[in-house]
């Protein structure tokens, strides 16, 4: 009955799953830049010589098999930023990371980004998002 009472005393878009926002504009405009600078991002624990989870080494895995362009992915080790790694989380409003961009959009997480390669999906959005450049 007190966490209803204090619930109702609390503005409603300080309240999301039970938690408050603590994202500030200052990261939020941070992560947006991010997201917009690149083509594909990725937002991961470790970085993808070394990968720091299993999910994290499979989303560069696949990446990596549908060769994704140096020049056109970027990534974010969330693990030396303790803001960032609870920031896109709130900005994506997504509870795990691997974190997948493209065009500024957000696609998912692991489980998205397997399943989006295993239909052959994974291959059509890189390709309407500008990620493969036409050979000459």
């Amino acid at each position: 009955m007190f966490r209803t009472a204090l619930r109702s005393t609390l503005h409603p878009q300080l309240l999301r799953h039970g938690s408050l926002r603590f994202l500030s504009n200052e990261a939020r405009s941070r992560i947006q830049t991010a997201v917009s600078s690149t083509p594909v991002v990725l937002f991961m624990k470790g970085t993808p010589q070394h990968p720091q989870c299993g999910f994290s080494r499979a989303a560069i895995q696949v990446l990596g098999l549908h060769q994704v362009p140096v020049d056109r992915l970027a990534t974010y080790n969330v693990l030396e930023d303790e803001e960032l790694r609870s920031g896109i989380k709130e900005f994506s409003d997504w509870p795990t990371i691997p974190q997948l961009y493209l065009n500024g959009e957000f696609i998912g997480g692991c489980d998205i980004l397997l399943s989006m390669h295993q239909s052959g999906e994974l291959e059509k959005s890189l390709q309407q998002a500008g990620v493969y450049l036409e050979s000459a």
